[in-house]
Parts: structure tokens; sequence; C-alpha cells
């Protein structure tokens, strides 16, 4: 898949089939619209999400973001920051411009509210006029819902903010997780607690709240239940930076340097400040205990 971040002009791209949004997180809305596009190159098209706009703290990097989408089968992700030009742009240049103008689209899907132009005055019906007038087709796909409320990156924000990863991971059609490098931490964990495992998550990365979590921590060709904490670890002097420590039930291995991804799938308590190692040890063993029964009655539902 090619990625390019558009900073001035957009790429010539003939007979594409586009989804336009924000696709922070590509949640199950999302999944639809992407696989809308993917569907077209069996008619030649090539498949091409644009991004628009970019947050300071996302819910998928852009590493994840692009292996999710190349997986999925895209051609091309566009990331275009709304700078002051995209801001004031009528949605009526946007679309003559830019989608028919560069990207010459055969084909458009977005969803059912989707706004985009100056003032937001362009709309799905707006798309669809054109395409009438220049030869495209546009399809609008109804919102995926959760109930009486829609599936939104939003929405996946709040609940990311409450730790409800089982909520997450309905919303995003997959789990929460973090990805990077093992590295060496102060080795308290190994000398005095439980033997860890650390990694420090990408500053764009949006978390979930300190604490401790059941996770499942994947390697190259292994993976391993435990449990894991986010946070500055008080109880031992505390860090400045925001921590993945994870206790891996039933291995030895050294596993430092190896690139190393936690599923997150369930809250277990906040982050704390304990009275003594001997106190923090003893809590970690107890919530090792939860992790190991929740796994259990997992594997056995």
């Amino acid at each position: 898949m090619e990625y390019l971040r558009i900073e001035n002009d957009f790429p010539r791209i003939s007979h594409s089939a586009v989804t336009l949004g924000k696709f922070d997180g590509i949640h199950r809305g999302h999944q639809k619209l992407v696989e809308k596009i993917i569907e077209q190159k069996q008619e030649g098209a090539q498949a091409v999400v644009l991004a628009l706009g970019t947050a300071s703290r996302t819910i998928l990097t852009k590493e994840e973001r692009c292996r999710v989408l190349e997986e999925m089968g895209v051609d091309v992700l566009l990331e275009c920051p709304l700078t002051e030009k995209m801001r004031h742009m009528k949605a009526e240049n946007f679309i003559k411009e830019i989608l028919i103008g560069d990207l010459q689209i055969s084909y458009v899907a977005v969803g059912e509210d989707f706004r985009f132009g100056y003032e937001r005055k362009g709309t799905p019906a707006m798309l669809k006029e054109f395409g009438k007038k220049y030869g495209f087709h546009t399809e609008v796909l109804p919102k995926e819902m959760d109930g009486r409320r829609k599936i939104s990156s939003t929405f996946i924000r709040e609940e990311l903010n409450r730790g409800n990863m089982e909520k997450f991971q309905f919303l995003m059609g997959t789990d929460f997780s973090v990805e990077g490098i093992i590295e060496h931490g102060r080795g308290m964990g190994h000398k005095y607690l439980l033997p860890t495992t650390n990694l420090i998550p990408p500053a764009e990365k949006l978390m979930p709240p300190n604490g401790v979590y059941i996770t499942v921590s994947h390697f190259k060709d292994r993976s391993y239940q435990g449990i894991t904490n986010v946070g500055h670890k008080p109880t031992v002097g505390g860090e400045k930076f925001i921590g993945v420590e994870t206790y891996l039930f039933d291995c030895n291995e050294n596993l430092y340097g190896e690139y190393c991804k936690v599923d997150f799938k369930k809250f277990l308590r906040p982050e704390q400040k304990f009275s003594s190692l001997e106190a923090l040890k003893s809590q970690l063993e107890k919530d090792a205990v939860k992790g190991q029964e929740y796994f259990l009655k997992n594997e056995l539902c």
C-alpha cells in the first residue's frame, strides 16, 4: 500500500474508488466503507482512503492504521491535514479539483452524516448530484449502531478513557493494543516483585487510564497471557513517562529487544501507590490470580 501525507498538492490517480473521513481508528463503520471501495477493485479501480484531519493523540498510530488498511486491501492512503487552504475550500471546489480532477474518482463511499468543505456545507446529497453530472457513483452507508448510539471515534475514545476494554473491542472489532520493543527497566520486578517486560507506548497513542489490565502479549512466534500495569510505577519511585509493564504467566525467557504487541482484555483496578514493596507484591499476586481465572473462564466458554 502506498502512504502519502498531503502537504500541498494531491497526487494524480487514475480511476479511483474513494472513501473519506477522519479514520482515527478503523472502527466497524469505517470497515464497511473500506470494504465498499475494495469491491470496486474488481472494476479496475484503485482503492483509496482519504483521511481528513489529524489529532495529536490517536486511537491508532500511523503505523497501525497503515497496517490495518493494507491488510484489508487498500491501495493508497492519503493523509490530509486540515490546513487553512483545506478549511476554506468550498465543497464544490473540493469535489471538482480533488475528487474529480486529482483522484479521477469513479466511485465514492461515505457515511450518511459525512460533511466536508468550508462551513461543512458538503453533504452526501451534493456528492450524488455531482456524480450524476460528472459520471461517478456515490454510495451512502447508514451508520453502524450500538443500540441507539452511532459508532464513532468519539464514542470509542470515551470508552477507552473509561478503561472499558470489552466495549472498545466490540466497537472496533479488535482489542486495544500497544506495540513496541521490549526495553530494560530498573530490574525491580525481577529482583523484588514479579519478572516483567517493559515497553513505552508511542507518544501519539491514546492510552486507557493508568491501572492494571488482563492482557495477552504477542511476540514473533508465540503468545503469553498476563497482567499489565499502565502508568508511572509510584510505589518504586515513579517514572516521568507512562510505561506498559507486563508480568507474563509461565514465561522465563529473555525477551529484551524483541518486538511485542500487547492486547488488552479487561481492566482490573486503578494504579495505586502501596506502602511497601511487600504490599505491592501481594496485590500483584492477587491480580495474577484474577487474570488466570479470567483466561480459564474464557477458554471454557
